[in-house]
């Protein structure tokens, strides 16, 4: 039984890999703010007798390494399947730095840092069959980096604090080196887009109070996700219809 020419036991394969990959993403959360290793010797030890599973977590982990194969299906080359690869690596990063930043508003620097040296090990391998790749993925990871550098420091200048955590700033610029200059413009666009809407609803609801801090970090993840899934074109159209309130007619 084949779906989308893709041969139904690699979904079982993905399914049972995101399911593991999900509870590891749970020790990381619970290990990274604690400025503990990740990869511990005990780390068996510990997770059978101090960890309890987050079944949710480790579901979505399978259900978005599931859409991954379905989207990116399976090439013959390792050269031609590196899309699919690197986001099955940096979805466990970034689940764990959604989880993170909403419960303590703060985006590890370890996390950052391995999503960044991930991120120069996959530009290094795009370089190997297409240099033009590469140096989009360089751009990315200026333009991510700058343009929320330049946010958090006209916050500081204008309101006397920062306009988000250098966390942000950081993981910014470490995506970029995944997404490319074009795509991280547009996960800055959508990300300040379902930011907007989330926080007024929060507000609204009472669930945040209107003096307390909103991380940014989970809008950035949610942006990066429906980046990989959803068409550039597709996301671009859409931008340009809701911030010129459908006036564009290109």
């Amino acid at each position: 039984m084949y779906l989308n020419d893709i041969h139904i036991a690699f979904y079982v394969g993905f399914i049972i890999l995101g399911l593991i990959v999900g509870q590891f993403v749970g020790w990381m959360n619970k290990r990274l703010p604690e400025y503990k290793k990740v990869f511990s010797k005990d780390i068996f030890k510990e997770m059978k007798t101090n960890y309890k599973p987050n079944y949710i977590l480790m579901l979505i982990t399978a259900a978005i390494y599931v859409c991954l194969l379905y989207f990116f299906g399976i090439k013959d080359t390792i050269i031609a399947n590196l899309d699919l690869i690197k986001f099955m690596i940096l979805t466990p990063m970034l689940l764990s730095a959604f989880a993170i930043d909403f419960k303590l508003q703060i985006i590890p620097n370890r996390l950052n840092l391995t999503i960044f040296e991930v991120g120069l090990i996959f530009t290094f391998l795009y370089g190997i069959s297409n240099v033009a790749i590469a140096l989009n993925m360089f751009l990315g990871m200026l333009a991510g980096a700058g343009i929320f550098l330049i946010i958090t420091l006209l916050g500081g200048v204008f309101y006397g604090k920062e306009a988000m955590g250098f966390g942000d700033v950081k993981l910014m610029g470490a995506l970029g080196l995944f997404f490319g200059l074009s795509n991280i413009i547009i996960i800055t666009l959508v990300s300040f887009l379902i930011g907007a809407v989330l926080s007024i609803i929060l507000l609204a609801t009472k669930i945040r109070k209107t003096d307390e801090y909103i991380p940014f970090g989970p809008f950035i993840v949610l942006a990066s996700f429906i980046s990989m899934f959803v068409p550039f074109e597709a996301i671009k159209t859409l931008l340009i219809q809701i911030f010129t309130l459908g006036m564009y007619k290109g």
